[in-house]
């Protein structure tokens, strides 16, 4: 049973990872921490992978200059091995003011059908009121000022309301953008993690392969000098 160099701690079977195995960026990382650490020395796979994360934390700052804060949550995310998918429309929903509340409830009203036959169903029994029922003494006589005065104060207010709704379907699509970015991002990394211990395993393996190997042409190189011996 090996021991790890960097917790000096001893290493369960198959775990251990010689220095000269590691790839040459991860290795110069171990290295710069431990300076002692050489080709010949051993660490952990979960070391190992510690200093992968690393390293890809480091190539991507060099690829994109100085991360910014959604980079460093999913470098911080694969660091500790946590899950960015969430159910982000609980949390925005939640966050919501009552003005909030009320300009999407508007909005979502005032584009409809129902807001659309609403309106012109109270503009008829407004015109039949006024010519027909109250013919006598009408409230709002032809050419209905008060009737053009309230249809403008509701589409004066109407108008922003809608807006703010908008700005905030504008802010949640923003958050679901970033929210993706950040899942793509992790999940191309850990694609890379993958590949790197995919890598480690073939070469491991090959390795035995070819000591197994070269144990059964020892063996058979005994086998063929016991026969000879027999044949003299």
């Amino acid at each position: 049973m090996q021991t790890s160099y960097i917790s000096k701690n001893k290493i369960c079977k198959g775990e251990e990872i010689k220095g000269q195995d590691i790839r040459t960026g991860v290795y110069s990382l171990i290295e710069k921490d431990y300076p002692g650490f050489s080709k010949d020395d051993f660490v952990s796979l979960n070391e190992l992978n510690r200093y992968r994360r690393l390293y890809l934390t480091s190539l991507i700052a060099e690829e994109k200059g100085e991360l910014a804060i959604i980079d460093l949550d999913v470098m911080d995310a694969i660091k500790n091995n946590s899950i960015l998918s969430e159910n982000i429309k609980d949390e925005m929903d939640g966050e919501l003011t009552f003005g909030e509340k009320f300009a999407d409830r508007v909005a979502l009203f005032g584009g409809s059908w129902h807001f659309i036959i609403s309106f012109f169903v109270f503009i008829i029994l407004w015109m039949v009121t006024n010519l027909w029922i109250l013919t006598v003494k009408p409230f709002d006589p032809f050419p209905f000022i008060l009737l053009n005065l309230i249809l403008s104060c509701i589409a004066a207010i109407q108008a922003p309301i809608i807006m703010m709704s908008q700005n905030r379907q504008e802010q949640k699509d923003r958050i679901r953008g970033e929210h993706d970015y950040k899942i793509n991002l992790k999940a191309e990394l850990e694609i890379k993690l993958l590949s790197e211990k995919i890598d480690h395993l073939l070469v491991n393996q090959n390795k035995k392969l070819l000591e197994i190997q070269e144990v059964q042409t020892d063996y058979l190189e005994d086998l063929m000098k016991v026969i000879q011996n027999k044949k003299i």
